[in-house]
């Protein structure tokens, strides 16, 4: 994000809210899913207490899916290669798990444009 921890650490600046509020357990491959009652029970009272949000990161398919419905497109690499058409509202990225290294080493337009995109955006935001 290129932030500095006092920024992302500062409540006035930076919130983030978990598409599930507890840990759903393992499957084969990694973490299951978060709950599905969790975001329709607690998301939009959060929200609604938050309400100068400029920008919200949509981080993972799971955020992107509730979020952006069928505006999304057909997988998450795709989703991404497209963020432009989210904002201003929504910034879409993969989930910064060390198993998604596979992905980042296939897709380097990820880090130089729009990792670079999303700092200068949030620079000007928390200079707003």
């Amino acid at each position: 994000m290129g932030v500095t921890d006092e920024e992302f650490y500062d409540e006035t600046q930076i919130a983030q809210i978990p598409m599930g509020f507890c840990y759903p357990g393992k499957g084969k491959s990694g973490d299951l899913p978060p709950r599905t009652e969790c975001a329709p029970l607690w998301h939009q009272s959060l929200l609604e207490k938050m309400p100068n949000l400029k920008l919200t990161l949509l981080i993972g398919q799971h955020s992107q899916r509730y979020y952006l419905g069928n505006e999304r497109q057909k997988n998450l690499t795709e989703t991404v290669k497209n963020y432009k058409a989210y904002l201003p509202q929504y910034f879409v990225l993969p989930h910064p798990s060390p198993r998604n290294r596979f992905w980042l080493g296939k897709n380097p337009w990820f880090g130089e444009e729009v990792l670079s995109e999303l700092q200068h955006i949030i620079a000007y935001h928390l200079t707003d």
